[in-house]
C-alpha cells in the first residue's frame, strides 16, 4: 500500500508539473502572438505617412556620452549605498553622488546632475572608461534630435560647439552652426536595468542618472550664429532643447538671464509659419524652470516631455514646487489628466509680443506615447506619429532598426480610462490597430503601447530620439 501511495503521490506531482507546464506554454504563445499583432499595427500605421522633405532647425548643448553600467562604476570605485537617499542639486564629491544615486535609483526616475568639482568628474570619466563594455556615443539633446531627423530624411541645421570628431559622425544632411572645440563636453551616463540590486536599494525600471561638469553648453554658446543661420535657413520646424545644462550652473550675475533674454528675443522673430518645439528635461532649479517657462514655453507652440517633466511643469506652472520624482509607471488616465491640465493653461495663451498658444503635446513614457495636438491645428498626422514614437523608443533602446517579438513586453494594460475622474469611460487596446485616438473638447488625442526593449542597449538619448521621430511625421 505504501509504495502504491507512493506511485500515486509522484503521479500527481507529475501531471501538476506537466499542466503547469502546457499553461506556461500557452500563455508565452498567446503573448507572443498579441506582441506580433501589435508590432503589426503599429508598423501600418506609421508606414501610412512617409516622411516629409521639410527642414529642421535644432539647438542646443551638444557634447560626447559616455555610456557605462552605474553599479559597475560604482563598484570599481568602492562607492557603496549611503545611509542616506538625498537629493542634491549640485554634486561636489562621491558621497553626495552616492546619495544622489540612492534618491532616484529605487524609483527607476531618470535624471541629470552638474558636478561641481572638476577633478572629481575628471575621475569619474576615467574610471568609466576602464570599464568593459562602456560605449562613446555622440551626445546632446540638440545633436541626438538632428541626428533621428536627418535618418528619416529631413535637412537638419544644428546649432551646437562641439569638436570636429562629433561633426564627423553626423549624417551629412545636418549642417552643423558654431565654431569647432578642441575638446567637447562630456557627459557620464550610468545606467542601470530593471530589477538591478544596489545594496538595498532595487530598481523598478531601467533608467539612467546623467552626470556633467559642461563650461561651454551652459552659456549657450553659439546661438548667435545659429540666430543668424536660421533666417537664412527658413525651416519649417524650430526644435529648442539642451536648457538643462543651465541647472546647478555657478553663474557670475545676471548671465543666465542674459542668455535666456537672448533666445526669447530670437524666438519673437520666428514666423508664425514655422512651429516652435520645445524638449522639456530633468530640472531641479525651481528659479531657473520658471525663467525657462516665461523665456521659451510660452514662446513654443509644442512641448515634448517624459513622465517625470509633466508633473514637474505642471506643478510649476500652478505656481508649485519642482517634483524631483514621480510614478516611473504611471497610468495612462494619470498622464492624460496631466496633459489636459498642461494644456489648458498654455492653450490660451494671448498671442502678442511673440507668444504661442500650445497646439502640441508630447508625453512619452516607458509603456505607452500620447500626442495631443488642437483641432484644424497644422500639426497632421498624429496617429502615425504616436506609432512612430512607440516603434522609435523600442529600437533606440534595443539598439536596432529590426523589432524582434521576442525582445519585447508590453506594460500598457490592455484597456485604459481616459480620466481619473469616476464617471470617465475606458478604451479598450485593439491589437490589430493598436493606436487607440479621439477627440475632446477642442483638441484630438492618441495613444500608443509602447513594445518595451527587454534586451536594453541604452537609454540615455531615448527621450530626444522619440520626440524628434514623433515630430517627423506632423510638420
Amino acid at each position: 500500500m505504501v509504495s502504491g501511495s507512493v506511485k500515486i503521490g509522484a503521479s500527481l506531482s507529475f501531471l501538476v508539473v506537466l499542466v503547469a507546464f502546457l499553461y506556461k506554454r500557452h500563455a508565452d504563445e498567446v503573448l507572443q502572438a498579441r506582441l506580433k499583432d501589435v508590432l503589426s499595427g503599429l508598423l501600418r500605421a506609421e508606414k501610412k505617412v512617409p516622411p516629409p522633405k521639410v527642414r529642421v532647425a535644432v539647438g542646443f548643448g551638444g557634447c560626447e556620452d559616455i555610456f557605462v553600467n552605474g553599479l559597475d562604476l560604482f563598484n570599481l570605485l568602492n562607492l557603496t549605498t549611503p545611509e542616506l537617499a538625498k537629493h542634491h542639486n549640485v554634486v561636489n564629491n562621491a558621497e553626495e553622488l552616492t546619495q544622489l544615486m540612492a534618491y532616484f535609483f529605487p524609483q527607476g526616475a531618470a535624471a541629470e546632475r552638474y558636478i561641481a568639482n572638476d577633478t572629481f568628474f575628471d575621475e569619474l570619466v576615467e574610471a568609466a572608461s576602464k570599464i568593459p563594455g562602456h560605449r562613446w556615443m555622440l551626445g546632446g539633446n540638440a545633436p541626438a534630435m538632428a541626428r533621428r531627423f536627418a535618418l528619416e530624411g529631413l535637412d537638419v541645421l544644428l546649432g551646437a560647439r562641439v569638436a570636429l570628431s562629433v561633426v564627423d559622425g553626423l549624417p551629412d544632411s545636418v549642417k552643423v552652426i558654431g565654431e569647432t572645440l578642441p575638446k567637447s563636453d562630456v557627459h557620464l551616463l550610468m545606467e542601470y536595468d530593471r530589477n538591478d540590486k544596489w545594496g538595498k536599494y532595487v530598481s523598478p525600471r531601467g533608467n539612467r542618472l546623467i552626470v556633467h561638469s559642461d563650461n561651454v553648453n551652459p552659456y549657450i554658446d553659439g546661438m548667435e550664429a545659429f540666430i543668424e543661420e536660421v533666417v537664412k535657413f527658413q525651416p519649417s520646424l524650430v526644435v529648442i532643447g539642451g536648457l538643462q545644462m543651465m541647472d546647478g550652473f555657478p553663474y557670475e550675475k545676471g548671465v543666465r538671464q542674459a542668455r535666456l533674454q537672448k533666445l526669447r528675443d530670437f524666438l519673437k522673430e520666428i514666423p508664425r509659419s514655422t512651429h516652435i518645439h520645445f524638449e522639456m528635461a530633468s530640472f531641479a532649479d525651481e528659479g531657473l524652470l520658471n525663467e525657462i517657462i516665461e523665456n521659451v514655453v510660452y514662446f513654443s507652440d509644442s512641448l515634448g516631455m517624459n513622465e517625470q517633466e509633466l508633473p514637474n511643469i505642471l506643478n510649476i506652472l500652478q505656481g508649485g514646487n519642482v517634483s524631483l520624482v514621480s510614478d516611473s509607471y504611471p497610468r495612462v488616465a494619470s498622464v492624460l489628466d496631466e496633459m489636459r491640465t498642461v494644456y489648458s493653461l498654455l492653450k490660451d495663451t494671448k498671442e502678442i509680443d511673440g507668444r504661442r498658444k500650445l497646439t502640441r503635446l508630447h508625453v512619452h513614457t516607458l509603456a505607452f506615447q500620447a500626442i495631443l495636438t488642437t483641432k484644424e491645428s497644422s500639426w497632421k498626422n498624429t496617429m502615425s506619429a504616436a506609432a512612430k514614437a512607440a516603434l522609435t523608443a523600442h529600437r533606440y533602446t534595443c539598439g536596432s532598426h529590426q523589432i524582434d517579438p521576442q525582445k519585447a513586453r508590453l506594460i500598457m494594460d490592455e484597456s485604459f480610462s481616459l480620466s481619473k475622474t469616476p464617471e470617465a469611460g475606458r478604451i479598450p487596446v485593439n491589437d490589430t490597430r493598436p493606436v487607440s485616438c479621439w477627440q475632446e473638447d477642442g483638441f484630438d488625442l492618441c495613444v500608443a503601447p509602447v513594445l518595451v526593449c527587454t534586451n536594453i542597449l541604452q537609454t540615455g538619448g531615448g527621450g530626444d530620439n522619440v520626440s524628434a521621430a514623433g515630430l517627423v511625421l506632423q510638420v
